[in-house]
């Protein structure tokens, strides 16, 4: 038998049951948000006047002003992206808002991840010299450029920083920095990605212009920003940033221009080729289908095809790079396939029970760089461990991606490995849930004995432990397409701001096996009710429910939409016999 676990637990969420602002809202709606901590009426408006003024984060003032002048003196500006989703929703923000507002001379430069890594290092910086930039502005990177900064400054170009990943002890030399992670930073909310972090910037700079007299006087109309929240919403999502409510508004914007066919041609497309129509888009279509065909140039080759992708406003030019994106796409998925499978070989190989680790860390010379993110993830999601895995980089440099739970904040964890043992990481960055280092191969045993000691130092068994979180029942007359609708409006879901999970006991009438990892049921509540659709995606082994009777679910209330006829329908999550 494999060590990972595959049987959980379902638990369901707690809700208040006082009456509350939402009690106007229908009861599973309320019972819903109420399990959210949601319980405030506004945090229910999104509309963009909700959005906190930009002002409030740190150095904006200064960013503006910044900015403002290099528009009066057409000065050339460089955008130093980062090469995944976010990064490249973030370039393409800055590039067509930045000319938008009047800045004529602005390019971008992504570095390749396999040649030079992640952010402004001083080799980007000499990368970026012969192009004589006034200005290097950094989207989705920046924060922790000593380095890059230093070099910069000695080529004589400045520095202007957006970022929203944690800041280190030390802040770069930089003309201007904002990032809503600063210490004491007043921004509401800490959770913007870095295209909100740029679209942020572009709101205040429009606002200085305006006050100074930039569009009399230049008899350019002014920009509406809100052209770009196509953009914004995919960074975001893709991200996985958590669904505050400034998040959410920056979100639901962003899925009604796509819904009205109002996004860039690049989305537009990176839709068509993913089967997705924009009328019924939602959250978890960028997050599913869009985003990973974006961020497969960055993980095989080079992020600057999918900005590309992004920046061009001519259909024919984005459908063709979109075509290229599902491409290299379809490879991305084979490789992590495979190198999922050789994972969790050596998962049934480890010595000692699954059960007994804190945190799993694997390494295999042959995989790939770009793709051992996504194999992280799928061990952490399956072991419900935090996860690193490591690849060859080359010169005896290991790369890692780190994946977390609940519980664990992974890069305080990196952090303070890296404050115990001066000089074992040579670099790393990231976020609460997930985090990214080198080192040296000669120093993996060391780390990972490290890595293991610290997780076990900061989790207790309770966060260990395999659960699904619901939401409750639903009634029998609930399974209909009204709620199934009422749900897919009641979002944006994700990341922090979960889709309502349901879990319940059901007859199985139908069902049959789709391709070799899917299940299609037509199943029965037990107790009574109408019959409703439900599948079950990548099943280990989906014939191994052939003869079942009955089963307990954790499902979403979904809608299938097969040649324009819309139902309801089960995604079921995890499901156990109940014949036993």
């Amino acid at each position: 038998m494999p060590h990972h676990p595959v049987k959980k637990t379902i638990i369901r969420r707690p809700t208040a049951h006082t009456s509350t602002p939402l009690a106007d809202l229908p009861p599973l709606l309320g019972r819903i948000y109420s399990a959210r901590k949601l319980d405030d009426p506004k945090q229910l408006d999104r509309s963009l006047n909700q959005l906190p003024p930009p002002w409030l984060l740190t150095g904006m003032e200064a960013m503006a002003e910044r900015l403002a002048r290099a528009i009066a003196r057409q000065e050339s500006l460089l955008v130093v992206a980062d090469y995944d989703a976010d990064g490249a929703t973030a370039c393409a923000v800055a590039v067509r808002g930045l000319k938008a507002l009047g800045l004529e001379r602005v390019s971008y430069l992504v570095p390749n991840r396999f040649e030079y890594g992640y952010g402004l290092t001083p080799e980007i910086v000499a990368l970026a010299a012969p192009r004589r930039p006034d200005i290097l502005l950094t989207v989705d990177n920046g924060i922790s450029a000593l380095e890059g900064a230093e070099a910069a400054q000695a080529q004589g170009m400045e520095l202007l920083i957006t970022d929203h990943h944690t800041p280190g002890a030390e802040l770069p030399a930089a003309a201007a920095i904002v990032n809503p992670n600063l210490p004491g930073d007043a921004f509401p909310s800490r959770c913007l990605a870095g295209v909100g972090v740029m679209f942020y910037v572009l709101m205040a700079l429009r606002q200085r212009l305006r006050e100074t007299g930039h569009f009399t006087r230049s008899g350019r109309p002014e920009p509406n920003l809100a052209q770009l929240l196509d953009l914004v919403a995919l960074g975001t999502v893709a991200d996985v940033v958590p669904l505050d409510h400034v998040n959410r508004i920056l979100i639901h914007q962003g899925l009604r221009r796509i819904g009205s066919g109002q996004a860039s041609p690049g989305i537009l497309a990176l839709l068509e080729v993913a089967g997705r129509k924009p009328k019924q888009i939602t959250a978890a279509d960028l997050g599913f289908s869009v985003g990973p065909r974006l961020n497969a140039a960055g993980r095989l080759d080079d992020m600057s095809l999918g900005i590309e992708c992004l920046l061009t406003d001519h259909p024919t030019t984005a459908l063709d790079m979109a075509a290229r994106l599902d491409r290299m796409n379809k490879e991305r998925r084979e490789l992590e396939d495979q190198m999922k499978q050789e994972a969790l070989a050596y998962l049934d190989a480890l010595d000692v029970p699954l059960g007994d680790k804190a945190a799993i860390c694997l390494y295999d010379a042959a995989w790939h760089q770009g793709v051992i993110g996504l194999v992280a993830s799928r061990v952490k999601d399956l072991a419900n461990r935090p996860v690193v895995v490591f690849a060859s980089a080359g010169d005896d440099l290991a790369k890692g991606s780190v994946r977390s739970i609940p519980g664990i904040h992974i890069r305080d964890l990196l952090s303070d490995i890296n404050t115990q043992n001066p000089g074992l990481i040579r670099q790393f960055g990231g976020h609460a849930m997930a985090a990214g280092l080198s080192l040296g191969l000669e120093d993996l045993p060391r780390f990972m004995a490290l890595f293991e000691q610290e997780a076990g130092r900061r989790l207790d068994r309770a966060d260990l432990e395999h659960a699904v979180h619901s939401d409750g029942s639903l009634e029998p007359h609930e399974l209909d397409l009204a709620m199934a609708e009422q749900l897919r409006q009641a979002g944006p879901w994700g990341h922090g701001f979960p889709e309502p999970l349901f879990d319940g006991e059901f007859e199985i009438a139908q069902r049959r096996v789709l391709g070799d990892k899917h299940l299609k049921l037509v199943l029965r509540p037990v107790g009574g009710g109408r019959e409703i659709d439900a599948i079950a995606f990548g099943l280990a082994d989906p014939g191994a429910w052939l003869d079942c009777r009955t089963l307990r679910a954790a499902y979403r209330l979904d809608v299938n939409e097969f040649r324009d006829h819309r139902i309801a329908q089960l995604r079921i999550e995890y499901m156990e016999s109940g014949d036993d």
